[in-house]
């Protein structure tokens, strides 16, 4: 991390942060790749869209020590799960990255929520 640990980000929340702007890194890529492969990936495009502007605010409500991340958080997970679901039915390297990423993201934002 380029950045000093944040003061009140314990290793869990700090590994939960880097998790989150991984997948939303990970989520651009598929859904740009997926917007030039035609209307059989509008799905997978949209829970990209949805899983990358979930995660990069939840590492931001996190990153200040908003009270309202723990609820972010479950959402994020749930849109995590159900994109890597998406994302394991297609055999591209975009979709496989998500698929990849996404299930530990969503396994860190569950203990964020539930802490």
């Amino acid at each position: 991390m380029a950045l000093q640990q944040l003061e009140h980000a314990d290793d869990h929340m700090q590994e939960c942060i880097d998790n989150c702007l991984e997948a939303a890194q990970v989520c651009e890529w598929c859904a740009d790749e997926c917007a030039g492969e035609g209307e059989g990936m509008a799905r997978c495009l949209r829970l990209c869209r949805d899983v990358a502007d979930i995660a990069s605010l939840h590492a931001r409500f996190m990153a200040r020590n908003s009270g309202y991340h723990g609820e972010l958080g479950e959402l994020c997970a749930d849109l995590c799960d159900e994109c890597a679901e998406e994302c394991e039915q297609h055999d591209t390297e975009h979709c496989q990255a998500c698929a990849e990423i996404l299930p530990k993201c969503a396994e860190s934002c569950r203990e964020m929520a539930s802490a």
